[in-house]
């Protein structure tokens, strides 16, 4: 069991990270909020079925291919990163029960998985990204609670009013609570994308406006975490943030003009 507090809204927690057991096999809380988060996202999928032209059953399709994919990826991407670790410990490559999943290698497999499906489908990549955007983004804001959970993905000291204190080495640490900062934000995230689906000026604009904001929202909230991924004294997180939000917003700019130019035809 661990605890948590959070002293500045009076409210602990005992937690533990295994929700129940299987034939002996321990089934965590983690694994339970992620088939959740794909569950909701699904459901909405479903929802939105021939929004853009893209019908609900392309969706399933491509989520049998794309959510594997997207796992070992976004574990290839934090063992590459933690290599020093991993050869010297290979037996752990395989143990992902430990945690070690990167957001980022998620969607970079997750990408190009949906480019070669499309090639194949015949649909447009950005129409596709925009339809599944706001899913992504909600999975996202409630798979960061896993991580609280998990006790995991926390910032450095502070005395905020949300403070989070946990046991760190077995020494009481007040911490900013970064998953939940990164969890309100992607459900902020998601509102924005739910209120601009239907007014989109360009086939792509919901996936901009998801990587312009998440992008900007990561760079900022990585700078306080305790486990980023590093490469000597750099933060891997905040360099793709800044190359994403970068290009993104590039090509939301060109659109937009692009958009109001032949407006005035």
């Amino acid at each position: 069991m661990n605890l948590v507090k959070f002293p500045g809204l009076n409210i602990e927690f005992n937690i533990s990270r295994v929700a129940f057991k299987i034939f002996g096999i321990e089934i965590y809380w983690y694994a339970i909020i992620i088939v959740c988060a794909m569950v909701l996202a699904i459901i909405m999928f479903k929802k939105r079925d021939g929004l853009y032209e893209i019908k609900f059953n392309d969706i399933i399709d491509l989520s049998i291919v794309a959510i594997p994919i997207a796992i070992i990826c976004a574990r290839i991407y934090y063992i590459i990163f933690n290599l020093e670790y991993y050869m010297l410990n290979p037996k752990e490559i395989l143990n992902i029960r430990n945690g070690g999943l990167a957001i980022y290698g998620a969607v970079i497999g997750g990408i190009i998985t949906c480019f070669i499906f499309c090639k194949k489908k015949k649909i447009k990549l950005l129409d596709l990204i925009d339809y599944v955007a706001p899913g992504l983004v909600l999975g996202q804001a409630i798979g960061r609670w896993g991580n609280f959970i998990n006790v995991e993905a926390y910032g450095t000291a502070t005395n905020s009013f949300l403070r989070m204190g946990i046991m760190e080495n077995g020494k009481y640490v007040e911490v900013h609570p970064t998953f939940l900062y990164e969890s309100i934000f992607c459900f902020i995230i998601f509102v924005i994308l739910l209120f601009i689906k239907n007014k989109r000026k360009f086939s792509g604009q919901i996936a901009c406006t998801y990587f312009i904001l998440y992008s900007f929202e990561r760079f900022f909230i990585e700078s306080l975490r305790v486990d980023s991924l590093m490469v000597g004294n750099i933060r891997i997180s905040q360099i793709v943030s800044v190359i994403i939000f970068i290009m993104c917003s590039f090509i939301y700019i060109i659109n937009i003009y692009k958009y109001k130019k032949a407006s005035k035809k």
